[in-house]
């Protein structure tokens, strides 16, 4: 299994990237390979919603001043496809919408290019916005017919300062059971 892994935090080294590389990590010792992207700090312009990505049918977007379209060729190589960011202001951050938009009107426009692989969404807040952001990462994933698998609890972690994650015994299981999940299901599709 091959898993993209985007991380739409502007703190590379932040919690949202830490439960990330710990799904990263069930999914190597699995003898998977994973990918994680680094996708918040860049600068990212939003969909224009120009239609050319359906007019030209390459599978990329016209804008190509930053990494989106190398994004796109990383989820369309990949089996599993992993979302993760933090909340701000209880929502996504706007790496992350960008991301999304961007990524999943060029898919949509060119046949369902992510159909039936396995998307999930990972997100880490303080307080208030994590379901809010977890539920609003997740029709990226539907509306491009993908395969969103569950856990032992929602896909959210709790803690602000760096490196407060590590104590959120919870967030860290349920991101281990994830990522165990995605690989049974990712064996189940291959197996037929």
């Amino acid at each position: 299994m091959k898993a993209a892994l985007f991380n739409c935090s502007p703190r590379p080294e932040g919690n949202t990237s830490f439960l990330l590389k710990r799904m990263a990590g069930v999914f190597e010792e699995a003898g998977a390979e994973s990918r994680l992207v680094q996708v918040g700090g860049e600068l990212l312009r939003g969909c224009a919603a120009c239609g050319s990505c359906k007019v030209n049918k390459d599978g990329h977007c016209i804008e190509d001043r930053d990494i989106i379209n190398s994004c796109i060729d990383l989820m369309v190589d990949s089996d599993a496809i992993v979302i993760g960011s933090p909340v701000y202001f209880s929502q996504m951050t706007t790496e992350a919408k960008a991301l999304i938009d961007r990524c999943g009107y060029v898919a949509g426009a060119n046949g369902k290019l992510l159909s039936r692989k396995i998307g999930a969404a990972v997100v880490v807040g303080r307080r208030a916005g994590r379901m809010t952001t977890f539920n609003a990462i997740n029709p990226f994933f539907l509306i491009n017919d993908m395969i969103v698998p569950g856990s032992t609890y929602w896909n959210v972690g709790v803690a602000r300062d760096p490196g407060e994650i590590a104590g959120d015994e919870e967030g860290l299981e349920t991101v281990d059971r994830l990522a165990e999940n995605i690989l049974w299901l990712d064996d189940r599709l291959k197996s037929g």
